[in-house]
């Protein structure tokens, strides 16, 4: 089964989507399989990370502004803006594609886990995720 999401983020940050892509699983019907997930930007990126402590996201996003700064002079794709070449950086870090096991219809994941859509870019956006679940 293919499907889709649409995330709206309202910025730079985590968000998570591990209940959308539950449900997902859940109305396919079966039993165990494997949940891929793609978000179809190149300046956003998915990931599996702890999801109890929030400071985990804010030292997360603060380590990647320490490392993938906006504004330096050595970017050379400069048109979309001051934090799209750390965006396109960022997701490359990271990962556009995650593959999550599911077992008696759940996603796998350990207790403390969430799924999060990754966005890199200051300003809000629409994100597509295309979802794939199989047997």
């Amino acid at each position: 089964m293919i499907d889709h999401l649409e995330v709206r983020t309202q910025g730079k940050g985590l968000h998570e989507i591990t209940g959308e892509l539950q449900r997902l699983v859940a109305a396919c019907g079966l039993d165990e399989g494997l949940c891929t997930v793609m978000v179809r930007h190149t300046s956003a990126s998915l990931t599996i990370q702890e999801n109890a402590d929030l400071a985990v996201q804010r030292d997360l996003e603060a380590w990647f502004e320490r490392n993938v700064p906006e504004g330096d002079p050595r970017y050379t794709h400069t048109s979309e803006g001051p934090d799209d070449m750390p965006s396109h950086i960022r997701a490359a870090l990271t990962s556009t594609t995650l593959s999550i096991p599911f077992e008696r219809g759940q996603l796998a994941l350990g207790t403390w886990q969430g799924i999060y859509l990754w966005e890199h870019r200051r300003r809000g956006s629409v994100r597509f995720l295309t979802v794939h679940v199989s047997p």
